[in-house]
């Protein structure tokens, strides 16, 4: 029976060495290593770097970093797990197949960095507003059609093919919706009731779990790169095409390599708030300390592809390099997690509005607070 998987994630052949974009927007999901090393059959998907368990080990690593003027509650046992089960929810989202869900989803995942050129831009000139890139996009496309996969609803109902992705403004994007969630947490855990402050610790759990997986996808070296599964095009130095590479990065070869949170995590210093003057962020614009992760993530593509060619990633025989280079991709999406989450915690603006709509509910209509006896006449 033929994979499921198979039909939402198949990439179409390029054309050989014409500098074409031709690629499908899908990367594998969580389950496709899985499904590999049970019945001995890769597929070759698009969709999320590192299959569940890698994504999970990347959260908890990122929660280990947390200091303890970090909201306690992160640290509970239910917490932790909450965020590491949400770390795999955007894969989960292939379950459904409308276009329109499909559309916004697929390209969120990876950030083809390499393909800027064919757009006539740089990580220089690209705008931090997703509409205003996507604009920038659909001009260079218009420029030179020649380049690019003519957008056809009949064979790509999603329109995602050909698409460079939106990788760095997403997790740019859910940084500020966790900015907003723990400046309302303060103000209900200060003055709303027991049900609001849970509601509203919840709604940080959540975007903390769904930046967990973004962050992780941006760690992993083919989410940024048009060779994301195999390498395509002019290939002087001889790399691999085998259309299986990706599923194998993101989950067969780590599984052979016993990775366990216990022998990680002494490698993580605790989390801080990120330094903006290196990258030229700011607390209100994070976006170009998200592109510098992404860019080092590419600059592991072709090492990565090295370590395949020379035998390094064998499942035979896992080499120290191979196993490093794993480890080192999965502490720097870690530690990138925990400085996020700490620098959404302490740059969270007050929320003036809701704290006076809490104080007015308070009082009654005698200008006495709520639940207050009436003195005895």
């Amino acid at each position: 029976m033929e994979n499921p998987a198979r039909k939402n994630s198949m990439r179409p052949e390029p054309f050989k060495n014409c500098g074409l974009r031709l690629t499908s927007m899908w990367r594998c999901g969580p389950l496709v290593a899985a499904l590999a090393v049970i019945y001995g059959a890769v597929v070759p998907p698009r969709c999320a770097a590192w299959d569940y368990e890698g994504h999970r080990l990347i959260a908890r690593l990122a929660l280990h970093t947390l200091p303890p003027q970090f909201p306690a509650f992160v640290r509970s046992a239910e917490a932790t797990e909450r965020v590491a089960f949400l770390s795999g929810e955007p894969d989960r989202w292939r379950n459904t197949t409308d276009p329109t869900f499909a559309h916004c989803n697929k390209p969120d995942h990876f950030f083809d960095i390499d393909e800027l050129e064919l757009y006539g831009l740089s990580v220089s000139t690209l705008s931090v507003f997703r509409y205003e890139a996507d604009a920038q996009f659909a001009a260079g496309r218009a420029a030179n059609p020649q380049k690019f996969l003519r957008l056809d609803l009949a064979k790509d109902p999603d329109l995602t093919r050909g698409r460079i992705g939106f990788l760095p403004w997403t997790i740019t994007e859910h940084q500020g919706r966790l900015k907003s969630s723990f400046s309302y947490l303060r103000v209900f855990e200060e003055g709303g009731t027991a049900e609001e402050t849970a509601n509203a610790r919840q709604n940080a759990l959540y975007t903390m779990g769904l930046m967990a997986h973004f962050v992780g996808d941006a760690v992993q070296p083919l989410h940024t790169t048009r060779h994301f599964n195999g390498w395509v095009g002019p290939n002087p130095n001889g790399y691999s095409t085998n259309r299986t590479f990706h599923s194998w990065i993101d989950g067969g070869f780590p599984a052979r390599l016993g990775l366990e949170f216990e022998s990680l995590s002494p490698r993580l210093r605790p989390a801080r708030r990120l330094d903006f003057s290196a990258s030229g962020a700011s607390s209100t614009n994070l976006f170009p300390a998200i592109l510098r992760l992404i860019q080092r993530g590419h600059e592991k593509v072709e090492p990565l592809y090295q370590l395949d060619r020379e035998g390094k990633l064998s499942s035979r025989a896992p080499s120290p390099e191979g196993r490093e280079f794993i480890i080192r991709q999965l502490i720097e999406g870690a530690q990138m997690l925990g400085d996020l989450w700490m620098t959404a915690w302490q740059d969270a603006p007050q929320d003036f509005y809701l704290k006076a709509q809490l104080a007015r509910r308070r009082l009654d209509q005698s200008g006495r607070p709520v639940g207050t006896v009436k003195p005895s006449e």
